[in-house]
């Protein structure tokens, strides 16, 4: 009962918040987005953290955990320029119920999954799920926000995600524990039929939607890949990614191998880091939009820096707890101020899609070359050399920002 008065509090406060920020005909779409995609990565967070120790037990190595996450990314990454680009033409909705389709039938199918290449194929087909879900409804998001709340919105909005994946891990740890492994993939495919049915229900039809543009006005992808903002929250947004791709690839094995934690203590190591990004996106956006985005941005990401390295130092559960919660941190306080550029981006050139498609595709590339990355050093330096790869990445990823961003000024200049 707690646990649910807790949750009914946490929805009445987004529903107070979205009031000072959303249009009054557009918040029942903000609401429906904002709950089904709750609903829908709650079910995926339940999973993603067990998944290594299960695919452990069936005799992956460290490549093949790190081939389990990045499939997800691989068909994510190729098709989220075609999704984008389709949505900012097509419409939002039917590429967002589509994804949310996809989602459920591939829950029920990892019931039915008992080697390491099915749970392959398995993400890989998710991944292109995903890529009609994410940046869709970022960019849905995007257009219904008005200018000068960019971040804030982006952070209310990330609540939905952050704190979804900061559940689905701990509930996860639990039921696998009271029952089992199958228990908690019914439960992701039950949570994302009900984000399925909300969007289907309450989105507005299509021809009810903010058109922005029309194919012959949208910006060519030359010209949208050549701009050096984009290519500066592309590289931070890339960079915390892959650091999070290390996180869920590795930190479940290390603190089963070696610290013997029970499955429910994993759980809160995956949710401590996500919850803490989570509880600070709203703050932090509301702040974005009133003070420099770019000094939030780099704060954050020297922050998440500091603790993707404390993790390699890490010889005790206290110390894991540290590190994660350092890097949640950072990623509250980047992550909102990075999005927000991201919104005015994505109006000032029409091309919301395409925009969100590319900042979902740094997520994409950066959870599949942190797994790859960090899944090599398993294998041929050590387990805790995974999160010196990710501390190195990240701190690449915030100079790149700077230097990008620097670059661009000048051009404008």
């Amino acid at each position: 009962m707690h646990v649910l008065d807790s949750l009914s509090q946490f929805f009445r406060a987004v529903i107070h918040h979205s009031k000072g920020i959303i249009p009054t005909d557009q918040k029942s779409v903000f609401l429906t987005l904002f709950f089904a995609i709750f609903s829908t990565i709650t079910g995926v967070g339940i999973v993603v953290p067990l998944l290594p120790v299960y695919a452990n037990d069936l005799g992956a190595t460290g490549i093949y955990v790190g081939l389990i996450f990045g499939s997800f990314s691989i068909s994510r990454t190729v098709l989220l320029p075609y999704f984008g680009r389709l949505s900012d033409m097509k419409g939002r909705k039917p590429f967002i119920v589509i994804g949310l389709f996809v989602y459920t039938l591939i829950s029920i199918a990892f019931i039915f999954s008992n080697t390491v290449e099915t749970l392959i194929v398995l993400r890989f087909i998710q991944g292109a799920g995903s890529a009609m879900i994410m940046p869709v409804v970022q960019a849905y998001v995007g257009e219904i926000t008005p200018e000068g709340s960019e971040s804030y919105s982006m952070g209310l909005f990330n609540l939905s995600m952050f704190l979804s994946l900061s559940l689905g891990p701990l509930l996860g740890g639990s039921i696998k524990e009271i029952w089992s492994l199958d228990a908690a993939f019914v439960c992701m495919g039950i949570l994302s039929g009900i984000g399925l049915l909300l969007c289907i229900f309450f989105l507005p039809p299509v021809n009810a939607e903010k058109a922005k543009t029309s194919s012959q006005d949208i910006i060519s992808w030359g010209l949208l890949l050549k701009d050096y903002e984009l290519v500066s929250i592309f590289s931070i947004r890339y960079a915390y990614t892959a650091c999070i791709g290390v996180i869920w690839s590795f930190l479940p094995l290390f603190a089963d191998t070696k610290f013997d934690l029970p499955g429910s203590l994993i759980g809160v190591l995956a949710t401590l880091g996500v919850f803490v990004a989570g509880v600070l996106s709203l703050p932090m956006g509301y702040a974005a939009d009133r003070i420099n985005k770019q000094i939030m941005a780099v704060s954050g990401g020297i922050l998440s820096t500091v603790g993707m390295f404390l993790l390699f130092y890490s010889s005790s559960f206290q110390d894991l707890v540290v590190g994660v919660v350092i890097f949640g941190l950072g990623g509250g306080i980047s992550m909102p101020a990075v999005m927000g550029y991201a919104v005015i981006m994505g109006e000032h050139k029409k091309a919301m899609g395409s925009v969100m498609s590319i900042m979902t595709m740094a997520h994409s590339m950066g959870m599949l070359t942190g797994a790859m990355a960090a899944g090599i050093a398993v294998d041929f330096l050590s387990l805790p050399m995974a999160f010196l790869c990710g501390s190195i990445m990240m701190a690449a990823g915030t100079v790149a920002f700077l230097i990008f961003r620097h670059i661009s000024s000048l051009k404008i200049s």
